[in-house]
């Protein structure tokens, strides 16, 4: 007995009030309906209907079988979808909302191949330092770093962003020596705004971590102005390494305290806890693990 299909007799006939009503429905003969139920009742040792020529009814057993079979049923039919759906291409626009220096450096140059693995998907990138509202502003996925507030949104983990302390060699060349992050309290800092890190620059040595004050008389939400800045010999810089990378391969940077890292950002990818995902969105959530995870 094929014990799914003998609940979907059974459930249709206590909801169409007759196995011949079931049959006709499921394409199957009055009979057959009736042995799928039979054979139903006697491997689980109860009965479920009382049956007169004219009328049926559930039993108390029955009645509660009915509830529980529904819900396996509806289950299975989510289930079934859902793998359909996993099947099908992924086509349409999807939506992307990142910060600046992460969307520019690190996602940005990921998505030409993603545009290539899905002809038929298109990107709307926006890149910006505020916190955006996923749901009320139509996105389907938004990067986030730092630590998650509890949003009620789905969240995968990806790999941190690692920061980099570095400066130009000319302000290097010029500036007082700097051998521990106490130093940095005599150095002109660049301040990113838009986080804690606009305050206070963390770092980990052997003495453990410590919080240094930072100061500094340029401020701006924008990693890009504050590399610039950096480049130009104003001041000590603290900016994801995606940013810098090529600065600090090209000598226009050198890094800093070697023996101190700041700790990493974390990073996050959020999207709606819909329980039926678009082939579109679980191909990006998939590609971005894949290459950012």
């Amino acid at each position: 007995m094929d014990r799914l299909h003998a609940m979907q007799v059974f459930t249709r006939a206590v909801e169409l009030g007759s196995f011949s009503a079931a049959a006709v429905e499921l394409d199957i003969s009055p009979q057959f309906a009736g042995k799928q139920i039979q054979a139903l009742e006697t491997g689980l040792g109860i009965k479920l209907l009382n049956r007169t020529t004219r009328r049926q009814s559930l039993t108390e057993s029955g009645q509660l079988f009915y509830e529980r079979a529904k819900n396996i049923l509806a289950e299975m039919e989510a289930a079934e979808a859902l793998m359909a759906e996993s099947r099908a291409t992924p086509r349409g626009k999807l939506r992307i909302s990142a910060p600046i220096t992460f969307g520019s450096h690190a996602l940005a140059p990921l998505l030409p191949r993603y545009l290539q693995e899905h002809p038929e998907v298109s990107i709307d990138l926006s890149l910006s330092n505020r916190t955006v509202d996923l749901l009320d502003e139509g996105f389907d996925v938004v990067f986030r770093t730092g630590q998650l507030p509890d949003s009620g949104l789905q969240a995968r983990v990806l790999a941190p962003l690692q920061l980099v302390l570095c400066a130009s060699p000319a302000y290097i060349q010029r500036s007082p020596p700097l051998a521990q992050p106490q130093d940095l309290k005599q150095h002109e800092c660049l301040v990113f705004s838009h986080t804690s890190m606009r305050t206070e620059w963390q770092f980990e040595g052997a003495e453990g971590r410590v919080s240094i004050a930072i100061r500094g008389r340029f401020s701006t939400d924008s990693g890009e102005a504050l590399r610039a800045a950096a480049i130009a010999g104003h001041g000590i810089l603290l900016q994801p390494n995606a940013l810098v990378a090529d600065d600090l391969a090209a000598g226009r940077l050198q890094p800093l305290l070697p023996d101190h890292v700041s700790p990493a950002r974390e990073l996050h990818m959020l999207f709606a806890p819909d329980r039926r995902m678009t082939p579109k969105l679980r191909s990006f959530l998939d590609f971005a693990q894949e290459n950012l995870g």
